[in-house]
């Protein structure tokens, strides 16, 4: 057992500093799943390791994707190594041999928790799920179903469900993505709106957002020139400005 600090050390560093110089990297598959198993931060930084593993190894790990469907919680925006965990989801993602069950479970799960977002993940999670939208089309059915959200008395998708394949994310619609085009900062309701149009088939590159920061978000906003805002001004008439106001009557501003 090492201690959780020592834990996320070695992780961080595992994939590029251990596992090349190991003459059997295989030795590494129960630590990692183990690790893989503990849940929070830990399961995060071993999602580097088990990559390595899978695609250069061969190793077979059976609940791999009900695993990093469950690590898919409200803190996944907020996390620290956030970057390093959605371009490994996007790497896992990427195979079109995926069943479209478990592809609309991530969508409506990255959707839902994506209410409660900040705009700087956000501006990463939509071309996300609009990726994941290009690459298994069969999932559209929840952005192009009849009449949407309107038609359903409630949501069949059950978020708490822990497999994918029980979630019953094909039956329900993307009415989460749909709230955010009224979300309170302007990039993100733009953003959001791309999904109201056919997709293209050239994948957005999100090499540039996995790291977005608020602090980054905030200077670009205020380095924007804004543009002359015509204003109409209207002289106060009345004691509370209105027009044929009964105080105008009795009152008058001096």
């Amino acid at each position: 057992q090492l201690p959780t600090g020592l834990y996320k050390k070695v992780l961080v560093i595992l994939h590029d500093s251990i596992l090349p110089y190991m003459n059997e990297p295989t030795l590494m598959i129960d630590f990692l799943t183990v690790a893989y198993g503990i849940g929070g931060a830990i399961s995060l930084l071993a999602l580097n390791g088990l990559f390595i593993l899978i695609h250069q190894h061969n190793l077979e790990y059976p609940d791999f994707y009900k695993k990093l469907y469950s690590l898919l919680d409200p803190s996944i925006y907020h996390v620290k190594y956030r970057g390093r965990f959605f371009h490994l989801a996007d790497l896992f993602l990427s195979s079109s041999h995926l069943p479209a069950y478990l592809v609309a479970a991530f969508i409506k799960r990255l959707s839902r928790l994506a209410l409660t977002a900040p705009p700087e993940a956000l501006l990463m999670i939509i071309p996300f799920i609009c990726n994941l939208f290009r690459r298994h089309p069969a999932c559209k059915v929840l952005v192009h179903r009849p009449n949407g959200p309107e038609d359903m008395s409630e949501d069949p998708y059950i978020m708490e469900e822990e497999s994918p394949s029980e979630s019953r994310a094909l039956e329900s619609s993307l009415w989460e993505i749909r709230s955010l085009q009224n979300h309170y900062h302007p990039e993100v309701a733009k953003a959001a709106t791309v999904l109201n149009q056919s997709l293209s088939e050239i994948e957005d590159d999100l090499s540039g957002l996995l790291e977005l920061s608020a602090y980054e978000l905030f200077d670009k906003e205020v380095k924007k020139k804004a543009d002359d805002v015509a204003l109409e001004f209207e002289q106060i008439r009345g004691l509370f400005g209105k027009k044929n106001d009964i105080f105008a009557e009795h009152f008058a501003l001096d």
